[in-house]
């Protein structure tokens, strides 16, 4: 009967192992998924920019 012990300790470990592994991922951001994808285009049209107008180093 000692294992029942264990088995609860493992729910418990792995209920917090769970709960940690939500804590880093996007959170909604009250964004439609229209809307999400007009401001990631636009994100990514300033890096292009950013990274176009940075001078090219030539390799050696």
């Amino acid at each position: 009967m000692t294992r029942g012990n264990q088995r609860e300790l493992a729910r418990q470990k792995n209920a917090k192992k769970q709960s940690d592994c939500t804590k880093g991922k996007r959170s909604d951001d009250g964004l439609s998924a229209a809307a999400r994808k007009l401001r990631d285009a636009e994100i990514m049209k300033q890096k292009q920019k950013q990274a176009k107008d940075k001078p090219q180093e030539k390799p050696k």
